[in-house]
């Protein structure tokens, strides 16, 4: 049972039983607060977003079964994040044996030392308080465990210290988990344990005892066990043994934001951005959402291996990486504001490569030519949803005749300025004012943008104005080519005759390019 305030006044076991208290298994104890959780209508798992419909169901009704439970799911899921959450369903303070290393509950003994210590004082034993943030471990399965690790070991330092032969239990150094008696254990990547190691988890999960050598011993552990686990560790690097498997009562399936905005809600929330960005960069809505739509194309991407997956990290990364090469440019040009630039995106790539994994055809394009094919494919995405789709202007015959449609695009302007042998160069350091000029030298970008967008303030519509070049870039009305310092954009037909310029916006180019 939960006790009230007054329970630091209460040292010692008659205090306690006084006071009303009742041992409490932990699934119990979760069960029970989830209980009043949900009735008062609380949201119990903070921070995580696009899961209130699918994982966090299951997770409840996993807790509600009183079930040890596996989450599997790729990786950047909050797999992890959700365990540790379970945090917040615990008591704030549970009662403990003082000194003991198992957690040993006053009225529940299971430890030789609590037992021993209650025969020697009874109700007079000393009580510690164990808050609810200290009842959580967390390891991380990894190929060197051992059994001693996880379970425990004889100790022949504390034999030789204590004079006592290697029959006497008190011998034992217990491992993680008999020290996790009424706690949360969670054991993140579980296929990365050994089998062997597994098979020592058998007798935890059923019977909630522990073996260890040849100890004749049963040690009644209260543990809420929660594994982790990436589907693709099932075929590449290990499996869950069957037995093991089947030990475990609940396995919930994780899955990625199913749309932009909980993307952006996940990434906004984790990103780490210092104030001082916040306060001279503006980040366009238009730039968050290339962001999210980037990770969105690598998920479907033929060129990404898809049994990885693509984390969350990444867009995480990938924001931070765009406040600062902004903030960058405003280091060099001494501006004091800026709004970031479509330009900037370049700096977001070492994010991308890093966060992908590639197959064997993704491999021999090179990660940065991917990274920037996933950039261009997320800004054809997504130039629709604010401007007219170009492909509904190109110029394409009837089905009678060989008369071409009448249609007149709303690019005619834009792109006939480039025609003439225009040509503009955006900079990655260029200042605010200089930038402006730039693109205020295309005829009719202005007003193209201004008749779509008229109620944007100014240096939106200035962010347009690149945004509508980029984007008409992918749809083959002009060129774009990357230069080191920046971006240079000229008309499409003069770089037929200079073939390094040419751009590639999707993956059939890039073959055709290889």
């Amino acid at each position: 049972m939960t006790l009230s305030k007054p329970y630091k006044s209460i040292r010692n076991i008659a205090q306690l039983k006084a006071a009303g208290y009742t041992p409490k298994s932990i699934k119990k104890e979760l069960r029970d607060n989830l209980i009043i959780k949900l009735k008062n209508k609380q949201k119990i798992f903070e921070g995580i977003w696009g899961y209130e419909d699918t994982v966090v169901p299951d997770v409840e009704t996993a807790i509600l079964s009183q079930h040890n439970f596996i989450l599997l799911g790729l990786r950047g899921q909050a797999k992890t994040r959700i365990a540790r959450l379970m945090v917040g369903l615990l008591d704030e303070y549970i009662p403990i044996v003082e000194g003991s290393e198992l957690c040993d509950d006053p009225l529940k003994p299971i430890s030789r030392y609590a037992t021993d210590l209650i025969a020697k004082y009874g109700e007079d034993t000393p009580i510690s308080w164990l808050h609810r943030d200290q009842r959580y471990t967390e390891k991380l399965a990894t190929p060197d465990v051992s059994v001693a690790d996880l379970i425990g070991d004889a100790d022949p330092i504390k034999a030789a210290s204590l004079k006592l032969p290697y029959s006497d239990e008190r011998v034992i150094h217990y491992g993680l988990v008999p020290r996790s008696h009424r706690q949360l254990f969670v054991i993140n990547e579980l296929p990365d344990l050994q089998p062997r190691i597994q098979v020592a988890l058998f007798n935890i999960l059923q019977e909630g005892d522990i073996q260890i050598r040849g100890f004749k011993m049963r040690l009644p552990l209260d543990i809420q066990f929660i594994f982790t686990a990436n589907p693709e560790d099932y075929t590449n690097r290990g499996s869950i043994v069957t037995p093991l498997k089947d030990r475990i009562e609940s396995q919930i399936l994780t899955h990625y934001p199913k749309a932009i905005e909980i993307s952006k809600k996940i990434t906004l929330q984790e990103a780490k951005i210092d104030s001082t960005q916040i306060q001279s960069v503006v980040i366009p809505e238009i730039l968050k959402d290339i962001i999210e739509q980037v990770a969105f194309e690598a998920r479907q991407s033929e060129y990404v291996d898809a049994k990885s997956g693509v984390s969350a990290r990444l867009t995480i990364s990938a924001l931070e990486n765009l406040y600062s090469y902004a903030e960058r440019r405003l280091l060099i040009t001494g501006d004091l504001h800026t709004t970031a630039r479509m330009a900037d995106l370049w700096g977001i790539i070492p994010a991308i490569t890093g966060k992908i994994e590639l197959v064997y055809e993704g491999e021999q394009e090179g990660s940065g030519t991917i990274a920037q094919n996933l950039l261009s494919k997320a800004i054809k995405t997504l130039f629709i949803k604010y401007f007219p789709d170009p492909e509904k202007y190109k110029k394409k015959k009837t089905k009678n005749t060989e008369q071409e449609s009448k249609s007149v695009s709303p690019y005619d302007t834009v792109k006939e300025w480039f025609g003439k042998g225009n040509s503009l160069d955006i900079f990655m350091t260029s200042n605010n004012k200089t930038y402006e000029t730039e693109l205020k030298k295309v005829q009719g970008l202005y007003d193209l943008v201004n008749k779509y967008h008229s109620t944007a303030n100014y240096a939106d519509k200035l962010f347009m104005m690149e945004f509508l070049l980029h984007g008409i870039a992918e749809y083959s009305l002009i060129s774009k080519n990357r230069l080191e310092t920046g971006v240079h954009f000229k008309d499409l037909l003069s770089s037929i005759f200079n073939p390094s310029s040419l751009h590639f916006d999707d993956d059939e180019d890039l073959d055709m390019k290889s």
